[in-house]
């Protein structure tokens, strides 16, 4: 039996991993089936619709009763939940959303936005965009914002916060609905 050098080996060993890798290429193109692109994360609004075959999303909690008329922003203090609401279109609810409360809550009642901030650094610190402040608590700013590191942080237990948060996506679509003046409807 003959002997062949380390060197020999490794070499042989290379080239037939070479070989299998190159083989596996080949068949993987014959499939005719590509890595399917990173999907993003499912729309949070209510009117999207699910692909064939996906599994369906929780329905959205319908629109509390006593949430007024006309277009509006409905925030549920109790449900933790958004609701866009444009009578014009067909779903009145246009999108609907969770959001993380803040540490000073307003009073159940309409309101009317009364500060927009494309950008800013929130209370706690954070850079947060999308801002669109409707009320005051006990001399509290309250409105909804957005962090742009995309976190959902709980307030700080005893702090007099008025950031309501919501996710970046959610955030955008809820400036894009209300301009200054839009009336926000809080409920219990």
């Amino acid at each position: 039996m003959a002997k062949i050098g380390s060197g020999t080996v490794v070499t042989g060993l290379t080239l037939g991993a070479m070989a299998v890798v190159a083989a596996l290429a080949v068949q993987a193109q014959g499939t005719g089936r590509k890595a399917a692109p990173a999907s993003p994360p499912p729309p949070s609004g209510a009117s999207a619709s699910p692909r064939p075959g996906a599994a369906q999303a929780p329905p959205v909690p319908a629109l509390p009763a006593a949430s007024g008329t006309g277009r509006r922003v409905v925030y549920s203090l109790g449900a933790d939940r958004v609701w866009l609401v444009d009578p014009a279109r067909t779903p009145q609810v246009v999108r609907s959303f969770r959001v993380r409360p803040s540490a000073v809550d307003p009073a159940p009642g309409t309101y009317g936005v009364f500060s927009r901030r494309p950008a800013v650094t929130g209370s706690d610190g954070r850079p947060i965009e999308h801002v669109l402040l409707f009320a005051r608590s006990s001399g509290v700013p309250v409105g909804f914002s957005a962090a742009v590191d995309g976190s959902l942080p709980t307030p700080v237990p005893g702090s007099r916060t008025g950031g309501i948060r919501e996710t970046r996506a959610d955030g955008a679509a809820l400036w894009r609905f209300a301009p200054l003046q839009s009336r926000v409807v809080v409920v219990p």
